[in-house]
């Protein structure tokens, strides 16, 4: 570790802007050392020139695989440039305090006391808790600690701001008492437990591992604890495609239900076949008994099974024509992927406010805008919060200003692709 001050010189001097720009790239460099050096100031004032942690973990975006992960199937994501920075420095307390850009309330947990809270369900403090508590039921070393965060992953638009946060504080006790030994793998699903039991959402394992693996990842949760995580290596920026995600501004409160009400009916409609998960049905299956299904599961537990069937493949797909350099056949899979979600596994409404539709309304102002250069789809969980979208570099301008005529200022948001390797910064520029 270094100290605060030997931090602060490396980013003031320019020794981090080539880890900058990996990270955030080179038009960002001069806005990121401003928030790196606001935050370890903060760090300074709170604790004095100790010795600290920089650590750093990316937002995720779905590229493909929507509502596939939790029954074993097939996901394709990535890492992006928009992240959670956390500066830590290792205490004798026994005591993981945890203090926030732009929040007052300093998160307050005892490693000696990490039993589950209900009345902690749905706050920071409980994926603290719960992050620590992963740990130590593992039998890995569990310490006190001080942390500022600097969050800059938009909370509400289905970039993961609670999966990234969960990593990060992974990562800050891996590094500071497992001397880095855990794996990209172990602390996703230690951050799943904490947002499942502690927080009390239900997700797969996509979000967590997309943070903590980083870059573009297609992921096999046949194995759904160990995960085939197989890289792929492309670069969007060559492409002469922006993506980008649309702020709706639909809001995701009380909408838990919704989201577990999709697992649970494709299950329901696998265990009509004799299956636990979805995981291994074919079409053939499903088509041979589909009155039987309706009938003993219901026509929408049908519909999202057939979604979860081919989205799977989909995702397969997407990833393989990613490796061939095929983006016209990739943005084709994109856009099927949104009419399955749309269409199908039907989280593009939510039933709580039918009248409420800003999803389908940007999904269609988006095609209409595009017409059939580029692709759009749904953005994480559903029902409320982004979509996302592919636009040539050449119309983002144009796509941007019609779309803020209708869902706001900073609505859309580009998105840039992280690259793996970096979760650690260090005054040398090193991660």
């Amino acid at each position: 570790m270094d100290s605060v001050s030997a931090i602060l010189r490396a980013v003031t001097s320019g020794q981090l802007d080539a880890t900058l720009a990996a990270l955030y790239g080179g038009d960002r460099i001069t806005a990121q050392q401003e928030r790196y050096r606001s935050l370890l100031a903060r760090m300074e004032e709170w604790g004095g020139d100790r010795d600290c942690l920089l650590v750093t973990t990316p937002g995720r975006t779905e590229l493909g695989g929507n509502h596939t992960d939790h029954n074993h199937g097939v996901v394709l994501a990535a890492g992006v440039d928009f992240d959670i920075l956390a500066a830590a420095a290792p205490t004798g307390s026994g005591v993981i305090r945890v203090r926030s850009r732009g929040f007052s309330e300093i998160v307050e947990v005892a490693v000696g006391d990490l039993e589950y809270r209900a009345e902690e369900e749905n706050t920071t403090t409980a994926l603290v808790r719960g992050v620590a508590a992963g740990f130590k039921a593992r039998g890995w070393d569990v310490g006190g600690f001080d942390a500022w965060v600097d969050g800059e992953v938009p909370l509400g638009v289905g970039l993961s701001s609670s999966a990234a946060f969960e990593v990060c504080m992974g990562q800050v006790l891996n590094r500071l008492y497992n001397d880095g030994r855990r794996t990209p793998v172990e602390l996703a699903v230690v951050g799943r437990e904490a947002e499942n039991t502690y927080f009390g959402k239900p997700c797969g394992l996509m979000d967590q591992l997309a943070c903590a693996a980083q870059g573009i990842l297609s992921i096999d949760f046949g194995s759904p604890d160990a995960p085939l995580v197989t890289p792929v290596d492309f670069d969007f920026a060559a492409t002469g495609y922006q993506l980008v995600v649309v702020d709706t501004g639909g809001s995701h409160a009380d909408l838990t239900p919704e989201y577990a009400a999709i697992p649970a009916e494709m299950e329901k409609a696998a265990r009509v076949l004799g299956q636990d998960k979805a995981r291994g049905l074919t079409m053939g299956q499903v088509l041979d008994n589909a009155a039987r299904i309706r009938r003993e599961a219901g026509d929408r537990p049908l519909l999202r099974l057939i979604h979860f069937i081919e989205e799977s493949d989909r995702a397969l797909a997407q990833a393989e024509a990613l490796r061939r350099g095929d983006m016209a056949g990739y943005l084709d899979l994109v856009r099927q992927s949104g009419d399955s979600c749309w269409r199908l596994n039907q989280n593009c409404i939510s039933t709580k406010d039918y009248l409420d539709q800003p999803i389908p309304v940007a999904l269609v102002l988006t095609r209409r805008f595009l017409k059939d250069d580029g692709a759009w789809r749904i953005q994480g969980g559903g029902f409320a919060g982004t979509i996302q979208a592919y636009v040539p570099v050449d119309r983002v301008a144009g796509y941007a200003g019609f779309m803020e005529t209708v869902f706001g200022s900073g609505s859309v948001l580009p998105l840039r692709i992280r690259k793996p390797g970096i979760d650690v910064i260090r005054p040398g520029g090193g991660a």
